[in-house]
């Protein structure tokens, strides 16, 4: 029986492994680079390349589509129109991509003036926008095909590409302009990448993939309120630091920057363990209601616990990690952290809350939770950042995210079951010995 539990899971367990493997890996390539080219810009100019790369992201968002685990879904469901799914899914992405980066440079010269530096660091950042496309499909791709390897392998290869040339423009006493070169390069790179591997393993050729209009509209239809819904996360990812550029200066943003990459940095776990584990949930959830359940408060139950050991080392050893690596400049970063790190304690089981939202076609709560998160955080940091500069934008972040991914989960009945589930993972600290108590007695 141990024998066939493992055959089962097997592909499961080694698509996991790779993809922690892979940001592993690539977190220690990331998190040296940072150091060093933290330390060279200082705060002001980091805060100006971090405001120009949180812009993209709020504009990239537009590429979203709506398509994320719906196109997943879709070529798990439909082998036969995997190419006209993959070339619509293409197309529709591409067309948000180019509406996102025209707005933008909109916003960037009424914002910033004609061809001023900040200007020319949006202008460059933002190009990577049009290569997130085919980045996104192919990686839909392969987790589909529960083949992550082959995506950890790109991602791997990019990052190193981009951190090669990153730690040279150090050396050389490049300016700020050239860092968002290599941030586009990096981009660039995993989509080359991402390309070559496709080809290789999927059976078909990219030139194979089909345009439909009428498989666009269906894609619409049912995305369009996910595609909604990814537009306020990221608001309420990433304007806590352009609001931090409006209302306070650069340094405040270089400062806050640091310490949420280093909060950030671990979501990876999350996103590796449920991507894997997604269409395992899909076909449980047609064939087995009660065992659906189980496994998904087992993951539930492994996120919670992963981000509470993650967030209680991150307070002990804060301020040492800020000071070793970063140097005195960043000082202030230590405080912000401290706070930023707990709102991973929603973040990662924000990653199976969203796949559970899928499967369950309850898309137009996805959009309301998260839309009403993005409110929040605005309205707090508007609150909180004059008050207490990067520290307000830390709390405005952790109650946005414990609202849009845990306590919005009371409105509905159907989502109290859920709310139920996250809840007993908060209390796993107490669940576990209690359990052993009686298993024990």
């Amino acid at each position: 029986m141990a024998v066939s539990f493992y055959q089962r899971f097997k592909k499961y367990i080694t698509n996991t492994s790779w993809l922690l493997s892979d940001k592993i890996i690539s977190l220690g390539i990331t998190f040296a680079v940072t150091v060093i080219v933290t330390r060279y810009l200082g705060p002001e100019q980091f805060g100006m390349l971090s405001y120009a790369i949180s812009l993209t992201a709020l504009f990239a968002s537009a590429s979203h589509m709506g398509l994320g685990g719906l196109v997943v879904r879709e070529i798990v469901k439909n082998r036969e129109e995997r190419p006209l799914i993959l070339g619509t899914s293409f197309a529709l992405k591409m067309s948000g991509s180019v509406l996102g980066y025209a707005l933008l440079m909109i916003y960037a010269y009424k914002s910033e003036g004609w061809l001023t530096e900040n200007f020319y660091l949006i202008l460059f950042v933002s190009t990577s926008m049009l290569v997130l496309p085919l980045t996104g499909i192919i990686s839909f791709w392969f987790e589909s095909q529960v083949q992550g390897k082959y995506s950890s392998i790109a991602q791997l290869s990019g990052i190193i590409s981009g951190s090669i040339l990153k730690v040279l423009f150090v050396v050389l006493g490049a300016g700020l302009t050239y860092f968002a070169f290599a941030h586009v390069l990096q981009s660039v790179m995993v989509s080359i990448f991402l390309l070559v591997l496709f080809q290789k393993k999927s059976g078909f050729s990219i030139v194979k993939w089909k345009f439909s209009l009428s498989k666009a509209k269906e894609l619409l239809s049912s995305g369009w309120v996910i595609f909604l819904g990814s537009i306020f996360a990221v608001i309420y990812l990433k304007i806590d630091q352009v609001m931090l550029r409006w209302l306070v200066d650069d340094k405040a943003v270089g400062v806050y920057s640091v310490a949420a990459t280093m909060s950030e940095v671990w979501y990876f776990i999350p996103t590796a363990i449920v991507a894997s584990l997604y269409p395992r949930l899909i076909e449980l959830s047609k064939n087995d209601s009660w065992l659906y359940r189980k496994r998904l408060q087992q993951i539930f139950d492994i996120l919670f616990f992963v981000a509470l050991i993650v967030a209680i080392a991150v307070n002990i050893f804060a301020p040492y990690i800020i000071s070793l690596f970063f140097g005195d400049a960043y000082h202030d970063a230590a405080g912000i952290l401290i706070i930023h790190i707990w709102a991973a304690l929603f973040v990662f089981m924000r990653a199976a809350l969203s796949k559970w939202i899928l499967v369950e076609d309850l898309l137009v709560f996805s959009m309301i939770t998260q839309g009403f998160g993005a409110l929040v955080n605005v309205i707090l940091n508007f609150y909180f950042i004059p008050l207490y500069g990067g520290q307000g934008a830390a709390i405005a972040t952790l109650i946005s995210y414990a609202t849009a991914s845990y306590f919005s989960l009371l409105v509905t009945a159907k989502s109290r079951e859920v709310f139920v589930m996250m809840s007993l993972a908060i209390f796993l600290p107490l669940r576990l010995p209690y359990n052993y108590f009686i298993r024990n007695k």
